[in-house]
Formats: structure tokens, sequence, C-alpha cells
């Protein structure tokens, strides 16, 4: 019987514990969009994780969605991440870097020259996004070309690459929370026509080509992929007429590619697992038995909830996000049942060392 706190392989990479640490955007990159030395010591802090995954870092200038992320495209990002990577290991922990483009989840005045945001539609989304101007409604997209789409696939592998030159582990691709992946993937969103739009196996096409991409350009062993096939993420999307058709379809396309995990958000970004608008409810352990590999899962896994997943061998794979930003010590507290910090949301995007590298370890009084 597998337990929360035993080792574990994850595909290429030999895990200490089953604790992942979630990605988390906490929009503290510095200038060229790097991490700065605060987030070496966020990352250090935490690397007890059996495997942290980093806030999701944009492929290209095009990718970015939101003020102050970090990239991973770059000779300087790769530098300033290769800090991030070298503290972690001293530590003994490992780490991997979320691969990430929002698609039309952007505003223009985020994007080079003032582009318009790029996505599988020219549909405008309801969210809203982060400038320096503060909180703004995102921009038209415009949807992008077939002829456009090898060369997208190319910046996902330029960002591989870049981040196994950084030190990583290995990488995640953000496949999630309607960016612009599960923006080809939804038809909520894709209404394009040819090869990449109508039914299941083309609006899937893109994906599937670029985990194949990434996966030959480093190793599938290295590569996971994050899902959330019930998300409308504050209402960005609806969800696809056809969920478990559609991501099972994913899910049997990714099988043959041999990657190290896949990594499900259950239900809801930030929600119930078990959203009460959803309709039929979503068979996750059906998803499951259609993949060879590590099973991750997220979304709001208290102890208990993570200890009896791991044990019924339902999952490989707990991660947990907001519990890792108060609690640098996570693992500790979970393996001896401590009382965890409280986290503080207003310090959750943005700002200094408040919020951020504050949180105490454990000292007995905490």
């Amino acid at each position: 019987m597998p337990m929360l706190f035993d080792p574990i392989q994850l595909g290429d990479i030999a895990l200490a514990n089953r604790i992942v640490m979630a990605p988390l955007t906490r929009n503290r990159a510095i200038e060229g969009n790097r991490p700065g030395p605060m987030t070496v010591e966020y990352y250090r802090q935490r690397a007890t994780a059996g495997l942290i995954i980093s806030e999701a870092s944009q492929i290209s200038a095009m990718a970015q969605g939101y003020l102050d992320t970090p990239g991973i495209y770059s000779r300087e990002q790769v530098a300033a991440w290769r800090d991030v990577t070298d503290a972690v290991h001293v530590e003994g922990g490992r780490i991997v870097i979320q691969l990430w483009h929002v698609g039309r989840i952007s505003h223009t005045s985020l994007l080079p020259g003032g582009a318009a945001p790029v996505s599988s539609t020219n549909r405008r989304s309801p969210a809203m996004t982060f400038t320096r101007d503060g909180f703004v409604p995102v921009s038209q997209p415009r949807a992008l070309r077939d002829d456009e789409l090898p060369a997208l696939i190319a910046d996902y592998v330029h960002a591989a690459r870049c981040a196994m030159d950084a030190g990583f582990d290995g990488v995640e691709v953000h496949s999630a929370n309607t960016y612009l992946l599960e923006q080809f993937l939804r038809d909520s969103i894709n209404d394009r026509e040819g090869p990449y739009g109508g039914s299941i196996v083309n609006r899937a096409r893109l994906v599937v080509e670029v985990m194949q991409a990434v996966a030959a350009a480093i190793g599938a062993g290295r590569t996971g992929i994050r899902l959330s096939p019930m998300t409308t993420f504050g209402d960005t999307a609806p969800r696809d007429s056809q969920p478990q058709a559609l991501y099972s379809h994913v899910v049997e396309q990714l099988a043959p590619l041999g990657l190290a995990y896949v990594h499900v958000i259950e239900g809801e970004t930030g929600g119930a697992r078990e959203p009460a608008d959803a309709g039929e409810a979503f068979d996750y352990a059906a998803l499951r038995r259609r993949f060879r590999g590590a099973w991750m899962v997220n979304n709001g896994y208290s102890r208990a909830d993570a200890m009896d997943a791991v044990a019924s061998g339902r999952v490989d794979l707990v991660a947990f996000g907001r519990s890792f930003i108060a609690n640098p010590d996570l693992v500790r507290r979970l393996r001896e049942n401590l009382p965890l910090n409280e986290p503080r949301p207003d310090t959750f995007y943005g700002g200094g060392a408040d919020g951020y590298t504050d949180y105490p370890a454990f000292d007995g009084n905490t």
C-alpha cells in the first residue's frame, strides 16, 4: 500500500515523497520577466516537496497574459532560473517548470508592439487581467492561422530546451484553466474549421502535437501535462459540451508517449471538486485507466483526503497550492499532523517578501 510520504519514480525523476507544490502565479518577476533573488529563496524554502512545479512561465513574449510573470525563452531568463534550480537541488529537492501560453487571456499592453492576443478564435473572453493600469478587460484576440501553428509548437520546444538548460528536472505543459491549449480543446471556445477545429480529434490535435514535440526534444520521462476537464476558472469559458469524451480522447492519445505524469485539476479550479452546476459527474477514474504513467491530482485536498487518495491507489501524487504558499515546511507539517499557517490572500499577487518568503516554519509555537 503506497503512502503519501513514500518515494516514487516520476518518469526519469526520483522523488522523496508524493507531496507536490502546485504551480502558483505570484507576479514577482523582475525586469526582463526574470525570477529574482526573492524567488530563489521562495522555492528554496519549499524544497522538501517531493516535486515543485514552478509558477506558470510564458514560452515566448507573445504568451504573456499578466504583469510580472516570468518567462523561459531568453538567455537572461535561463540564467536567472538556474539560480532557482541550483538552490532547490542543493536542498535535495526536485523542480519542473510549467510552460505557459495564455492565448486570449491577455492584453495588448503586455504583448510586443501592442499586438493582439492569439487564440483558436477571434471571440473575446469575459476575463480580466492585471496590467500596469490595474485590472482591465482582456483584449480582442485574433485566431491563429493553421500555418502559424508549427511556429507555436516550436516555441514550446524552445522553452522546454531552455528549461533543461536552466537546470530544471523536467517540464509541465499547461493545458488547463482555459488558457491557449484548452482554447483549442473546448468546443465552447474553438469555433474554427479545418484540421484544428470541429471534431474532438481535430480540437485535440494541437495539444497532442505539442506534447509529441516536447517529449521528443527533452525526453518523455521529463515531460508532464496539466488538464482541467471541468473548470470554468472564473467564468472565462464554459465547459466543453462532451468533457468526458474529449479528455478521454486526449489522454488516450498521450498514453503511448510515455509521459512522466498527468496532473488533473479535479472539478472547479479553486472551488468544488464536484461543481453543483456541472450536470453529469465527471469520471476521473475512467480517465486514469487510459494512462499508464503517474497520476497527480489537485484541488483543495486536506491531509486526510491526500493520504486516503494515495493509499487507495486512486492517485500517485497530490499537489497542494495555498497550503504551500503559507507553509514552506508543509511536508513536515503533513507528516507530523502539525497545525498550518493561514495564507494571506492580499499578498498572493505581486509585492515583496511580505506573504512570499516570510511565512515561518513550525517551531513548536506557530
